[in-house]
């Protein structure tokens, strides 16, 4: 006799996912009343993006680009030293702070672009660049070329950004020499990465 298919959602997956439901409330329930109570801890946060970071690499997920395709807002941040030992999870984050927001982007044109800003008030700083996925790998090399500085709504600079000297085109280079993203976990709610550096970062989509 066969045994049933399990439905049962990894518990990392809810945690994400409690997450991604308070980051589109803003916090608050129905009546306004704060929600920080019934956000996950920073600590079991880290824990869940471990654990998801562990089975991607188990199962060997692989996540097409256009999954990744469009606005993202920075919601939870862990350091680079975050790792699971003996199955429990070191190192610690934090939750972005709503008085600078900050959003990353992902878009194909004639080429795959990415963007990165923050914002504090009516100040905008914002770089952009080009883009590659490697999507057996899940993962997104690029390289900030352009910057602006938006303030009231009005670009008062914009010129180029000089990331580092390297030789050639951006197409050229080995991604060892180039910054990155390596995702693990993508849904049409949230995405969840490990930079170059090593932090772990989760990314909240947004709606227009």
């Amino acid at each position: 006799m066969m045994g049933e298919l399990s439905t049962t959602v990894p518990d990392y997956l809810e945690i994400l996912s409690k997450v991604a439901i308070a980051a589109r409330s803003g916090n608050r329930d129905a009546e306004g009343g704060l929600l920080r109570n019934h956000r996950p801890t920073a600590k079991v946060v880290v824990s869940a993006l471990l654990q998801a970071e562990r089975a991607a690499k188990q199962q060997r997920l692989v996540y097409p680009l256009e999954s990744l395709l469009g606005d993202w807002r920075l919601y939870f941040t862990a350091p680079r030293n975050a790792k699971l030992q003996n199955g429990v999870a070191q190192g610690n984050g934090f939750y972005i702070p709503q008085i600078a927001p900050a959003q990353i982007s992902f878009h194909s044109r004639e080429r795959l672009e990415i963007g990165n800003q923050v914002q504090f008030g009516s100040l905008l700083f914002k770089l952009t660049g080009p883009a590659r996925y490697l999507g057996k790998k899940n993962l997104l090399a690029f390289d900030f070329a352009q910057m602006q500085l938006r303030l009231f709504n009005r670009t008062v600079y914009q010129g180029k950004f000089n990331s580092g000297k390297r030789a050639g085109t951006f197409e050229e280079q080995p991604i060892s020499k180039l910054p990155f993203f390596a995702f693990f976990l993508i849904t049409e709610d949230y995405i969840a990465a490990r930079g170059r550096g090593g932090g772990l970062a989760i990314w909240i989509k947004q709606v227009a």
